[in-house]
């Protein structure tokens, strides 16, 4: 049977890990070949668990120049561009405001918003040389309501949210889907001890979200794979919560 990105390119940034590498697993088990982007190193462990239809490229999604150089790497080893998920993200330290300094905030937002920036900059001409496709930007549930000390967290992702929606207004009508993927709290590199095992051990407590457990990797790339896809071909500008009822809780 075909798979449901058949002959597609895709970049995924943060995809040494996480919700990315997970992504990347999945994406290229459904036909397409992916730029597994990362600035941990562990980009090419990603690359090596999916073959022949991976390339690892060492990138800081902050860093105007390793994005242009990330979005050209799929056009000359793949030939073009179908998907871009800026999935790159850090969480910064989780305190009250009056107790950020002002490199914390300048680090999560450059990473989780300025990379956004850069990654539809740059990634959205090469899908349009393509005669379109589709963007999903990871934002989070933070982003729609409050965290108690995740304020800069917040706002860098409630940013992504609004820059997702007025970029899909922008560019709807010249075939590119722009989509918010927001998830709750997810057993990823983010969650202190995680150590990327791909799910919590059992004596890990769950998380306060209704569905009382951790949303695991694989749930939220599953929520990509159809943003990625022709399934959502009608849909765009959406922030999609994948967070166990976290938002209406």
């Amino acid at each position: 049977m075909a798979g449901k990105l058949d002959g597609r390119v895709a970049i995924i940034t943060g995809a040494g890990s996480g919700i990315g590498r997970a992504s990347a697993r999945l994406f290229a088990a459904e036909g397409a070949r992916v730029v597994c982007a990362d600035f941990s190193g562990k980009e090419t462990r990603t690359a090596d668990e999916i073959g022949a239809a991976g390339v690892a490229v060492h990138v800081d999604v902050a860093v105007a120049a390793d994005v242009e150089r990330m979005v050209a790497t799929a056009e000359d080893r793949f030939g073009k561009l179908d998907i871009l998920f800026n999935n790159a993200g850090v969480a910064g330290p989780k305190m009250l405001l009056t107790e950020q300094t002002e490199q914390d905030f300048d680090r999560v937002v450059a990473v989780n918003l300025k990379g956004v920036f850069l990654g539809m900059k740059y990634g959205i001409q090469a899908i349009l040389r393509n005669g379109g496709g589709s963007v999903i930007n990871t934002a989070s549930a933070a982003g729609l309501v409050g965290w108690r000390k995740n304020a800069v967290y917040g706002a860098s992702k409630g940013g992504v949210i609004q820059m997702t929606k007025a970029a899909a207004l922008d560019f709807a009508k010249q075939g590119v889907r722009i989509n918010a993927l927001c998830p709750g709290m997810t057993w990823t590199g983010m969650v202190p001890g995680s150590d990327d095992l791909l799910e919590p051990p059992a004596d890990v407590p769950a998380p306060p979200q209704p569905m009382s457990r951790w949303g695991l990797p694989r749930e939220l790339a599953t929520a990509a794979l159809f943003l990625a896809s022709d399934d959502s071909s009608f849909v765009t500008g959406v922030a999609l919560p994948v967070d166990g009822g976290y938002v209406v809780g």
